[in-house]
């Protein structure tokens, strides 16, 4: 097996592979023979290590001096076994297969090398890794995925149909807290004019294509002449691709997260000469909660907010929080943002489906009561109204008024609806068309103010 490394580290695939054939058939001459005309041929290449015969040799060193032979041999081939599951590696160019260890020449080794070249592009099952599930498993300061009510989930992928004259253009900002990719709708009436902006974030396992798909963002912005930026969560920030909300960094004006996404904004603004007055974000889920973030800690660049199924600012601070927020909303909201004064209002339209079981309708309520106490001398007046979708959802629909007589905070609960974007198209995740349409009513109540 020596040999077989060298050839393998030099490049040598063809004199390796064949060396190993000649060793399995030493192994076990006769199950060779009898399959040596249906051997398939081995595509792709191969990675053969000798790490185990180390580790296998360090765990009988550690052993007892009680042990018997057994449980020697019992050491080395968990060593072995271990360094096995720890890898996988491409074979004839598709599905992953393990590593090959070469830790002894017993029964042990042979038998796994012999089922994994008859059955290239097939991963021998590890006990302790199921296969075709997803992972259940949850990085330490991220809360688990978002999970859908069965009527939110639709199989259709995005559509990102463009007419002609419309730009859906995709680009990179990066700032000292990191690098984002964004997307960038562009409607085919800009011809330089100061349109307004509406940056649309995404829920967790979501992008900017299923995001424009599912609230149908971009045809909207066509006729009522708006550009929409789509922020992408990266991976690597989130490995279900949540916006951080959780995360005291990710909470704060110029630190984390909300500063890459107002870099995104601003450099959106100056480059294509957007009206700054008439800026606006909107998101949901994790996407909402940020975006009551945003409009907290940028209160000068915001002129309103969209939260749909999202938290307050402040809902959690790690991930036991996390938790209980989402499950019976935040414990400490906070009424303003680091350095900010507290008598500066964003007006905030909210969607929430009452029946929300990922996302609990309390948490609507608390992004409302925090706006209402940025600067309110006076309770604000309150007119509410009950209505129903045709063929859809009821709901309930109340609208706050300043001292002033401004409606400056809108509420809309929708009555039977989960975890999903209101009045939205299937061709996007975790939408339902039956509610009212949430996507107009938020461009609507973005219109009504600017700065």
């Amino acid at each position: 097996m020596a040999e077989v490394t060298r050839l393998t580290r030099s490049g040598n695939l063809r004199e390796a592979t064949a060396l190993i054939q000649r060793l399995l058939n030493r192994a076990e001459p006769q199950a060779a023979a009898r399959t040596e005309q249906a051997e398939p041929v081995i595509q792709g290449s191969y990675h053969v290590v000798d790490e185990a015969a180390d580790a296998a040799q360090r765990a009988t060193q550690q052993s007892s001096a009680k042990g018997s032979s057994t449980q020697r041999s019992a050491a080395n081939d968990r060593a072995a076994q271990a360094k096995t599951e720890e890898a996988e590696h491409p074979v004839g160019g598709s599905a992953s297969a393990e590593h090959v260890h070469a830790a002894s020449q017993g029964p042990k080794w042979w038998q796994r090398l012999r089922a994994l070249l008859r059955a290239p592009g097939h991963a021998e099952p590890s006990p302790n890794r199921p296969q075709n599930r997803p992972s259940t498993h949850i990085a330490p300061g991220e809360p688990p995925p978002y999970v859908a009510d069965e009527q939110e989930l639709t199989q259709n992928r995005p559509s990102t149909h463009i007419a002609p004259g419309e730009r859906f253009i995709e680009s990179v900002y990066t700032n000292l807290a990191g690098t984002r990719a964004y997307k960038l709708y562009i409607p085919s009436g800009y011809q330089g004019q100061a349109l307004p902006l509406v940056v649309m974030l995404h829920g967790c396992t979501q992008d900017p294509d299923d995001a424009a798909a599912g609230t149908r963002l971009n045809a909207l912005a066509e006729t009522e002449l708006f550009l929409v930026a789509y922020p992408a969560q990266a991976a690597s920030a989130n490995r279900n691709k949540c916006w951080n909300w959780f995360v005291p960094s990710d909470q704060q004006r110029d630190s984390g997260e909300p500063s890459i996404i107002a870099g995104i904004t601003r450099a959106i603004v100056r480059d294509y000469k957007l009206d700054a007055r008439r800026v606006y974000v909107a998101g949901l889920s994790a996407g909402g909660a940020m975006a009551a973030i945003m409009g907290s800690a940028y209160p000068d660049i915001y002129a309103a907010i969209g939260v749909h199924s999202g938290l307050a600012y402040g809902a959690a601070h790690d991930l036991p929080s996390a938790f209980a927020a989402m499950q019976k909303g935040g414990a400490r909201v906070m009424h303003s943002a680091h350095g900010l004064s507290s008598s500066e209002v964003v007006p905030t339209i909210v969607f929430h489906g009452d029946h929300d079981r990922t996302v609990h309708p309390r948490n609507g309520e608390q992004v409302l009561e925090q706006s209402l106490t940025h600067g309110q001398a006076t309770k604000p007046r309150v007119n509410t109204e009950r209505g129903q979708v045709p063929n859809g959802r009821s709901y309930t629909h109340s609208v706050y008024h300043d001292a002033d007589g401004a409606a400056v905070m809108e509420q809309w609960l929708i009555h039977g609806a989960g975890h999903a974007w209101s009045g939205g198209s299937k061709e996007g995740s975790y939408t339902d068309p039956k509610g009212p349409d949430a996507t107009r009513e938020m461009v609507r109540f973005f219109y009504e103010h600017s700065k």
